[in-house]
């Protein structure tokens, strides 16, 4: 049996709003990942099968390999149909807002969601949630915005509710934020909520493959461009980086998820703790990805250097700068976190 993560005071909340609402637009981060992507199906799954007129609104594309999951054609894509998108927010009289804690995480979506008196529900799993939301489901120790979706879904209508489909999208997103369970998974309910999936008849194995074994070959080339001649590694701090500037991802004509899980690989090597990915998406405009294992807190260093936070081992940022400027900033948080890197 699962414990009650959920309050029952936020579950009556939300009842009782979906119970008084019609019109409902589910809203996730900036470059949306498998978590963003598969918690926002499954929820819009399940609201439209109450009858609801339920939209989800991304402030951009995610990656090619998770265009297979039931509905994601129904996505609305706010920089590329941001009249439509725009039309469905003004019209919302319900939104949940999944997979992160501040409303700038949406990017330009921002300020015509801030601007509609339309409540807001939270769910999701980061730390330290702004004051914007009107109920707020928020449990850093779930693996996933996903897992929380599942309990919600639950609470409300009974494990009958998950269907194949949102099953399907609810494993994706659980399984890619734990590296397919390879990190912040060890709670059992983890698994019990999976065993609840299988039963749905999902095929594990086969989502495994569709999303990490879809890439092109230009990825792979990426890939081995990356490791061989754009990685450095930094003993003395027990770190490493990776760096791609806006010209290398021309040339590999990379699409949107092409370099999606190299900020984990060297954390593969002896003694790295922690590891560093600049992207310039484009020129003068850096993304920022930092992972982690043990104790070490990448969400400070984003915090304190790349206008970012996150998880205490999977954090991001983004920076307005040069490749060299921001290098030179990741020389500093290395001589900031020194002893926590090498104690």
């Amino acid at each position: 049996m699962l414990e009650n993560l959920i309050s029952s005071e936020n579950i009556l909340a939300v009842e009782k709003l979906l119970a008084e609402k019609n019109r409902v637009v589910i809203l996730s981060h900036k470059n949306p990942d498998g978590d963003a992507v598969g918690s926002s199906l499954a929820l819009c799954h399940y609201l439209r099968g109450r009858g609801k007129e339920a939209v989800v609104v991304l402030p951009n594309a995610f990656p090619d390999f998770l265009a297979w999951l039931p509905a994601s054609d129904a996505v609305v894509l706010y920089d590329n149909e941001t009249e439509r998108a725009k039309e469905a927010i003004e019209a919302a009289e319900l939104f949940f807002c999944l997979d992160f804690n501040t409303l700038s995480r949406i990017g330009e979506a921002s300020e015509p969601v801030a601007a509609v008196d339309a409540p807001k529900v939270l769910v999701d799993h980061h730390p330290f949630p702004s004051d914007e939301f009107g109920v707020e489901i928020s449990h850093p120790v779930a693996c996933s915005t996903s897992e929380l979706v599942y309990r919600l879904v639950c609470r409300l209508s009974g494990d009958e509710a998950v269907t194949f489909e949102m099953a399907q999208c609810i494993y994706t997103g659980m399984m890619t934020d734990t590296g397919a369970f390879a990190y912040a998974s060890a709670r059992k309910d983890i698994y019990l909520i999976i065993a609840a999936l299988l039963a749905k008849g999902i095929d594990k194995d086969l989502i495994y493959r569709k999303v990490f074994y879809n890439y092109s070959l230009s990825r792979m080339r990426l890939t081995g461009y990356v490791l061989n001649e754009k990685l450095k590694v930094y003993n003395k701090h027990n770190a490493a980086l990776l760096t791609l500037e806006h010209g290398e991802l021309m040339r590999f004509y990379a699409v949107k998820g092409d370099t999606e899980g190299l900020v984990n690989m060297p954390l593969q090597i002896r003694g790295v703790r922690f590891s560093c990915f600049l992207r310039e998406e484009m020129p003068g405009k850096i993304n920022v990805s930092l992972r982690s294992v043990d104790d070490f807190p990448c969400n400070e260093v984003a915090a304190q250097f790349f206008n970012g936070g996150g998880h205490k081992n999977a954090s991001g940022g983004e920076l307005h700068c040069s490749m060299d400027e921001a290098v030179k900033l990741f020389s500093k948080a290395l001589q900031k976190f020194n002893k926590q890197l090498t104690e």
